[in-house]
């Protein structure tokens, strides 16, 4: 399953938002078979915050661990997020 990030907007901020985000995948989420990769697409977001990432990216490597892949994440903004979200798990 790809999720193409870039729906949910190209400055992904606040928490609210990526609460939103998440519930509005939740859906397609539950359809997944148990071994079905989840691919994360960051293609077209210029903005990424912490707390977007930790209501969205965060629940959904909880729940799915390994099974989550990261694409596109070569934007600098998307990358200091995701670092630091590495170094506070």
């Amino acid at each position: 399953m790809k999720i193409e990030l870039k729906k949910f907007g190209d400055i992904l901020t606040s928490r609210q938002d990526g609460r939103e985000a998440l519930a509005a995948i939740e859906p397609q989420l539950q359809n997944t078979s148990k071994n079905e990769v989840i691919e994360l697409d960051f293609a077209g977001v210029t903005t990424f915050t912490p707390s977007w990432a930790d209501e969205f990216v965060t629940k959904l490597i909880k729940r799915y661990g390994n099974r989550i892949s990261l694409t596109n994440t070569e934007n600098p903004s998307v990358e200091v997020t995701l670092k630091l979200l590495e170094r506070l798990s």
